[in-house]
């Protein structure tokens, strides 16, 4: 099978990118983690949307697998290959080499970006042209668009933007059978029936395969201020995000550090904090950008504010992207300090309401105290987001019981960006009702009725909630 498989994926997208070598194709078959892993039958590279529907033809007639991949930054195992009872052989569809990006018009501030195009070059045309992208996180050399829009990914820049469903204006997918679908037009106000970037969005490549988008652009802001705030407690820091929010139109980012994931950075980076943190406190970092410099505004936002112990700000480029490297750098450090004790992270994505964020970091300290892990926290505080990082971690099956089954409770979601993949669908119940979850096995029978499209991602086993 895998030798008639590799002719006929030859023929579609040339030999020197259909990858057989076991050593090829190891780069593709682990997630960034290295928690995940698989063995795939192929990896290919097409570079067309043609190309792509080719490939999927064959693979729909045949039974194949299909796990669609882009940057590989993934955190939940839904990009690299998995074992699966019913396919004859999986492959893996790259999807890099889509990468163009092409019509970019200031006047609509709007692009077209091939699925394979980084976030890092969607930033970076935008950029040339004076404008800006709503969407920015640290993966950004290596994440691409298509992965984004596949996962709903967001950053820090979803207090102001939203997440990837609010960029996307139009999409271009493949479905199982090799049919083309959506749009790049761009239109604003377009209505008519099915909203494929709707469909799509947090799908996780198990409806389509998504291979350009026409995305959204925003000003570019020159004048940037960042402030690194040393809180008392987490209550001060939610309490001081809802005053920002109030009185800053320019904010453009609220995130939060736990102490031990700025000791962990600052260990990596060979740098001294720079904030005074105290005893149950935890660190802030703000920006806000606009026009005009925003510093005078943010100072008023301040003045007053409940429980700032400690600020460090900046204005000037190398001394902001000091501060920001402590925030970008978080998960270097952890990769870092998992390589070293020789077990990967365990990961947690999770959202909760703002008001029970204190809550939500002590059922995670807990977790982490009765495995004997060491919980590294950071996240999007505006949003309630918490990436949650158990290193060390003995029996990572509890950590996810104990903290998801109280997110539930808490009224928040089991993955606020970085998507179910595998590694979260058997908590799926608790946050989607068993009518949720048969209507979504429903629209995927429709797209996919030979279920040839990564097969196990948001694939849950029925339960009863």
């Amino acid at each position: 099978m895998t030798s008639d498989l590799a002719e006929t994926m030859v023929a579609i997208v040339g030999g020197a990118h259909v990858l057989v070598d076991d050593d090829v194709r190891a780069g593709y078959e682990s997630d960034w983690t290295g928690r995940y892993t698989g063995r795939s039958s192929l990896v290919v590279r097409p570079a067309t949307t043609d190309e792509v529907a080719g490939v999927l033809r064959h693979c729909n007639d045949h039974g194949v697998a299909v796990v669609p991949q882009g940057g590989n930054t993934g955190l939940v195992g839904g990009g690299v290959p998995r074992e699966t009872a019913t396919a004859p052989a999986t492959i893996v569809l790259s999807l890099r080499r889509l990468d163009a990006i092409s019509d970019i018009d200031p006047s609509t501030l709007q692009l077209t970006a091939g699925a394979g195009a980084t976030i890092a070059a969607w930033q970076s045309a935008a950029r040339h042209v004076g404008l800006d992208t709503p969407i920015d996180f640290a993966a950004r050399d290596t994440a691409t668009v298509g992965g984004a829009i596949a996962t709903n990914a967001g950053g820090s820049r979803v207090v102001r933007y939203g997440t990837m469903r609010q960029q996307v204006i139009g999409v271009e997918a493949v479905l199982a059978d090799g049919s083309v679908v959506g749009t790049l037009a761009g239109l604003p106000k377009e209505t008519a029936g099915l909203h494929w970037p709707s469909v799509l969005a947090g799908s996780e490549g198990t409806l389509g395969i998504i291979t350009a988008a026409r995305l959204r652009l925003v000003p570019r802001f020159e004048h940037v201020v960042t402030a690194m705030l040393s809180m008392a407690t987490v209550e001060d820091a939610v309490d001081l995000v809802g005053r920002l929010r109030h009185r800053l139109g320019s904010l453009d980012a609220a995130e939060v550090i736990q102490p031990e994931a700025l000791g962990l950075v600052a260990e990596h980076l060979a740098a001294n904090p720079p904030i005074d943190i105290v005893a149950g406190g935890t660190v802030m970092l703000v920006e806000c950008a606009d026009h005009a410099d925003p510093s005078d505004e943010l100072a008023e936002a301040l003045t007053g504010a409940t429980g700032v112990i400690d600020t460090a700000v900046a204005v000037d480029p190398v001394q902001r992207e000091h501060l920001v490297l402590f925030r970008d750098r978080i998960t270097d450090a952890i990769a870092a300090a998992a390589g070293a004790i020789g077990v990967p992270t365990y990961k947690l994505d999770v959202a909760v309401p703002t008001g029970s964020v204190a809550e939500l970091l002590d059922v995670a300290r807990r977790a982490a105290d009765d495995d004997g892990a060491r919980l590294i926290a950071f996240g999007h505080l505006a949003e309630g987001n918490l990436h949650l990082n158990y290193l060390n971690a003995s029996a990572p099956r509890h950590i996810a019981d104990t903290v998801l089954e109280a997110i539930a409770r808490l009224g928040g979601t089991i993955s606020a960006e970085h998507g179910i993949g595998v590694a979260k669908t058997p908590w799926l119940h608790l946050i989607r009702t068993t009518a949720d979850l048969d209507a979504q096995r429903s629209v995927r029978r429709a797209l996919d009725p030979n279920r040839i499209l990564n097969p196990g991602v948001l694939d849950p086993t029925p339960q009863v909630p």
